[in-house]
């Protein structure tokens, strides 16, 4: 072909691709890579122009004439369509291509068609020389981030259905199995059986077990007290004959009419045989209204005791449950989730107070980790210490002294709601990390001048810290201090770096992922923690005052001139991990067991599993942005 037929040619291919998004927006000189190395192939009618069959695509298409068919291929749904047509202009296969994995659809030409096709690695090295086209696959990939969101809403949504809502069945509302007595009991005893077992009402049942009355609480004052009954008679002579009853597949609301209707506070449920199987307050239907935010939270604020404390903790817990179904995000899910986790510890605080007096001590109560950053999980231990100022004329380890013994008392009634001592004693229980002003700057400051490694792990806890109860300004002040301090020392913040690349991204190069000996992936270590690692670093750098992991990456972006829709990846790919975090603590795991964090890849969606190989892949950008600034 000469010179000048080829030109033609490409000329003529650049004219086709700029009829189309993105190709119209793209810069010239990508374009005319893309023109310059498009091949035109053709494709009778009916035949596989690529396959999961194949492996890994050797390249991407853009369809110049004809129609090809999109059709995915096995079980498993993947993307919200079962088949797609695709005409002139449209292009596969990005997700394969980014992911270097086997392709999910099947294409085949519908009609006799042409497609323009250049390699894999050509589709790469486009996607780095153009910012419209990375921008266009980094859409695709957000496109199957919201279908994901939506799986795990459905799969939420149904999970809350089951558990929480008045539309439960009785029966999985009974938790204990039923307490009773024979008729003949003296009332004595069957009262005294209510009082050892905390009972707001006894059931009297024959031997069947079929129920025959109830006596409650409130009818002790008018039937028993005041009536003077005498306690050695039977129970079936001061008791309410024939109780109102529901079987077990009757459903909470029936419940909840049954009482409004009868002005009962007790129902009990029985089985298909009549036979007793248990008992459902009006608390028990009451619980499963009054798990909102605003409930919650008014729940702690007049909470007197830690008792109703535990209870507002477990309502957190089962709120971020049902936030999940209703489809907010990690970030949303995890600010939800520290602001009523924050609002808990200040009531623990208050209580404290009570019976510590700190009456002119300046302090701050402060939280560290994941609280200071505010993303706890559903799994997270107390990291916490306190800043204080020492009044004049006061003598300071007496000062220290009532401090922490305020603050043991706050970590063990935080151990009480759910929040576990922690291994390490990083609580302000620990003398050491009750400290003043200037001893914590003087703590800093010796981790900043020589920063081994146990110093950079402290700082890598210790950095992301805020103020939840007290006088903020001690917490500015260390901030301000902190960050001027550790920008101008260069060398701490390159250790640092090198420090945070020392974990890579568990993405492999035959397989999509590279597991540990049990098969799984720890998503706080190798994953959550590549993306805290890399914004501590950068806001310290540029002086951003957030301990928030995605205000620090945002913040930051618009001080390094980063663009907009890169950080916005990052922060989804962080999010994404969050998410699955979240969903393994809650749904398959208990606090602190050893799966909290794990995660078995080969256990995921394909479409799950194709976006946490992206999120990884986000992590690995912000790693190499890292090396770039530290030259490492």
């Amino acid at each position: 072909m000469t010179a000048a037929a080829q030109e033609l040619l490409v000329g003529a291919s650049a004219d086709f691709l700029r009829r189309f998004s993105p190709f119209n927006r793209m810069e010239p000189e990508a374009l005319d890579f893309l023109a310059q190395r498009a091949v035109l192939a053709f494709h009778p009618r009916g035949s596989a122009i690529l396959t999961p069959e194949m492996g890994q695509p050797r390249h991407f298409f853009i369809v110049q004439r004809g129609k090809i068919q999109a059709q995915q291929w096995g079980a498993t749904t993947v993307t919200e369509y079962a088949s797609m047509t695709l005409g002139p202009g449209e292009c596969f296969p990005i997700g394969a291509i980014s992911a270097q994995r086997p392709s999910t659809n099947a294409y085949i030409a519908v009609e006799d068609s042409f497609c323009f096709q250049i390699s894999s690695d050509q589709f790469l090295e486009l996607m780095q020389m153009s910012p419209v086209f990375h921008l266009f696959c980094t859409q695709y990939i957000a496109s199957l981030l919201n279908q994901s969101r939506q799986q795990l809403q459905t799969s939420f949504a149904q999970r809350a259905a089951e558990q929480q809502t008045m539309t439960t069945q009785l029966g999985q509302l009974v938790k204990k199995a039923p307490v009773f007595v024979a008729p003949e009991t003296p009332t004595r005893r069957a009262l005294e059986e209510m009082a050892a077992q905390h009972l707001g009402c006894m059931i009297v049942a024959d031997d069947d077990q079929r129920p025959l009355g109830i006596l409650t609480q409130s009818d002790l004052l008018p039937r028993v007290v005041l009536a003077g009954f005498d306690l050695s008679l039977p129970i079936s002579e001061v008791m309410t004959a024939n109780p109102h009853q529901l079987p077990a597949t009757a459903s909470a609301y029936d419940a909840a009419l049954e009482m409004a209707t009868h002005g009962v506070r007790h129902l009990l449920v029985i089985d298909s045989d009549g036979r007793l199987k248990g008992v459902v307050s009006e608390r028990d239907l009451f619980s499963l209204q009054r798990i909102s935010l605003r409930q919650i939270r008014a729940g702690i604020e007049s909470a007197h005791d830690v008792e109703s404390l535990q209870r507002a903790s477990r309502d957190i817990r089962q709120l971020a449950l049902n936030l999940i179904a209703q489809g907010i995000g990690a970030e949303q899910l995890t600010q939800f989730i520290s602001a009523l986790n924050d609002a808990l510890t200040r009531r623990i605080i208050d209580l404290a107070l009570y019976t510590h007096n700190l009456y002119g001590i300046d302090y701050a109560w402060v939280a560290f980790g994941s609280e200071g950053r505010h993303e706890q999980t559903l799994s997270t231990d107390q990291d916490n210490g306190i800043i204080w100022q020492c009044p004049e004329m006061e003598d300071a380890s007496q000062v220290r002294r009532r401090l922490v013994a305020f603050a043991r008392e706050v970590n063990e009634n935080l151990a009480n709601c759910g929040f576990p001592l922690c291994k390490g004693n990083i609580m302000a229980s620990n003398p050491e990390l009750c400290l003043t002003l200037e001893e914590w700057k003087g703590r800093f400051g010796d981790w900043i001048r020589e920063p081994d490694p146990q110093a950079l792990l402290n700082a890598s806890i210790f950095f992301d810290f805020r103020v939840l109860y007290g006088n903020e300004r001690l917490g500015d002040q260390l901030r301000q201090w902190l960050n001027r301090t550790a920008k101008m020392n260069s060398a701490f913040l390159r250790m640092m770096a090198s420090n945070a690349l020392q974990v890579v991204p568990p993405l492999g190069r035959i397989r999509d992922f590279v597991v540990e000996d049990d098969g799984t992936i720890d998503l706080k270590k190798s994953g959550a923690r590549l993306f805290v690692d890399a914004a501590r670093i950068i806001a310290l750098r540029t002086g951003v005052e957030s301990s928030s992991t995605v205000q620090r990456l945002r913040q930051s972006a618009v001080r390094l001139g980063v663009p907009t829709e890169e950080v916005a990846a990052i922060i989804d790919g962080f999010h994404f991990i969050q998410l699955l975090r979240l969903r393994s603590q809650h749904l398959e795991t208990e606090h602190d067991s050893p799966g909290d964090n794990r995660l078995d890849p080969d256990k995921l969606n394909e479409l799950d599993r194709r976006i946490l190989k992206e999120a990884f892949r986000q992590a690995r950008k912000l790693q190499l942005r890292l090396k770039l600034d530290y030259q490492l």
